[in-house]
């Protein structure tokens, strides 16, 4: 490999919104995250079904084993 034409790997902090920190390589000296691993809904078990219209029933009900 040419020494020259290769960006510069080196280990950068990325910080989300939330407050979390972790460290990683990257070739960008500084990244910012708005929801990560430890604040998304998904992975805290937050998650909520917002349903208006009984989509999800008409699923539930459609497709219940009988």
């Amino acid at each position: 490999m040419k020494a020259s034409i290769h960006p510069e790997y080196k280990e950068v902090e990325i910080a989300c919104a939330c407050g979390a920190t972790l460290t990683s390589k990257s070739t960008k000296h500084d990244i910012r995250l708005d929801i990560c691993s430890v604040c998304h809904p998904f992975f805290t078990g937050t998650q909520k079904i917002i349903d208006t219209e009984g989509r999800v029933e008409r699923f539930m009900k459609k497709y219940a084993k009988k």
